[in-house]
């Protein structure tokens, strides 16, 4: 049976091999966490305005330039996507693949996307398996992560043990190390029950520790969106978004608050110097530069990327350009590509010709107001992008540079 993101993310949150279930909702036996909140009522139409907000689709009446970017300006390393899912919480040496090399090298090729990262390959046998569908099938063209093995966490020796598994995952083929919010969000003492296992947890320094021995890069995944953190209601700018994914809100319950997961984080890069790590999402915070600006700063080991946040970058173009010129050499591509039917569902990551077209214009024209999504409703808020219109010089730097370093093939 085929799963989509959703539906795993509810089987990495719910640890059973039962019903699907929404991916912020434990196990229903679980006294640790309160069901997730009903969805929030859909806008009222009045009588002088008989239009719901979900039907509103405004077509903007400004007349300005628009350039259509067909090809990236240089080859691309597109750091974070998706072409599998592994157990989770369940286990990650069991996979399920969403997409064939054949599938996605046509696409690749029409937008000049030279290498993909497949951050969530899994581990032991669920990661050959990924190894050999995708890089070995098409040497050059996949890299792919693999993952903390999550449910042996409470296993007899369980930090040397995946430091170990590190070492056993680069000698297999792996190119980097993929972590995702299930630590920090998920990931409990019982595994799905229990308190929440803290990001800085001392039982994870030898795993990040073996990451810098063997010269692979920590593509880290920790916090969401600002707004994930605070209450749907009116004044939340995801209101469409979260009113329709209501159990996508960490707000409230026993949740860390976003401030505490990202101190946190930090603690973890100041204790593990030698070890490279790309704060996926622009630092999983795009929307305050300065506070990612403060990370790189004290932060050499630290690196960003883009994915799933040129909807927050191009609606500060401005300070998005400063923090792109001054950070040029530690920014990388990425897009949190997911092949559909299952990238369907999430419109600024579906993997398609049209996804990379929104962030070549992005990043090389400096054209006005469009989508950061090709839907019809912008999926993550009701706003549209401004580009940024780099220079080459730090255009070659993010699509490719910067990453070919990281990964050891510059």
């Amino acid at each position: 049976m085929k799963l989509n993101r959703r539906q795993w993310l509810g089987r990495v949150a719910a640890g059973g091999t039962g019903v699907l279930m929404p991916w912020r909702r434990a196990a229903a036996d679980s006294p640790a966490v309160a069901p997730a909140r009903a969805a929030a009522p859909a806008a009222k139409a009045s009588p002088a305005c008989p239009l719901a907000l979900q039907d509103f689709q405004p077509r903007s009446m400004l007349h300005v330039e628009e350039h259509q970017v067909a090809r990236a300006a240089f080859p691309v390393i597109d750091v974070h996507a998706h072409f599998s899912w592994s157990g989770g919480l369940k286990g990650t040496d069991t996979i399920t693949f969403l997409a064939t090399p054949q599938d996605l090298l046509p696409v690749m090729d029409r937008k000049n996307v030279q290498t993909m990262c497949n951050l969530t390959g899994g581990t032991g046998p669920a990661l050959a398996e990924s190894i050999a569908r995708f890089d070995k099938a098409a040497p050059g063209r996949f890299f792919t992560y693999t993952e903390p093995s999550w449910a042996r966490i409470n296993e007899a020796g369980y930090p040397q043990k995946q430091a170990d598994a590190i070492v056993s995952a680069k000698n297999a083929g792996a190119h980097g190390l993929k972590v995702l919010k299930t630590l920090g969000l998920f990931l409990r003492e019982k595994v799905t029950s229990g308190p929440l296992i803290k990001v800085d947890d001392s039982r994870f320094d030898p795993m990040w520790d073996a990451c810098g021995r063997v010269g692979i890069p920590v593509n880290i995944h920790v916090g969401d969106p600002e707004a994930f953190f605070t209450p749907i209601d009116r004044f939340n700018e995801r209101y469409d978004e979260l009113g329709h994914h209501p159990d996508w809100s960490f707000y409230g319950r026993d949740f860390p608050k976003f401030a505490d997961i990202m101190a946190a984080r930090d603690r973890v890069l100041a204790r593990h110097p030698g070890t490279q790590f790309v704060l996926l999402h622009v630092g999983h915070d795009a929307e305050n530069l300065r506070f990612v600006s403060e990370t790189l700063d004290r932060f050499p080991n630290a690196s960003v990327e883009i994915g799933a946040r040129i909807g927050e970058l191009g609606r500060q173009p401005r300070a998005s350009r400063k923090f792109f010129e001054k950070y040029q050499d530690r920014i990388l591509f990425g897009t949190d590509a997911v092949p559909p039917p299952d990238g369907n569902n999430y419109p600024q990551q579906v993997f398609k010709d049209e996804l990379y077209e929104i962030y070549f214009r992005f990043l090389e024209t400096e054209d006005e107001y469009f989508d950061y999504a090709p839907a019809p409703i912008p999926p993550q808020g009701r706003w549209r992008i401004y580009g940024l219109g780099l220079p080459e010089s730090i255009l070659k730097k993010v699509y490719h540079d910067n990453a070919a370093r990281i990964l050891g093939l510059a």
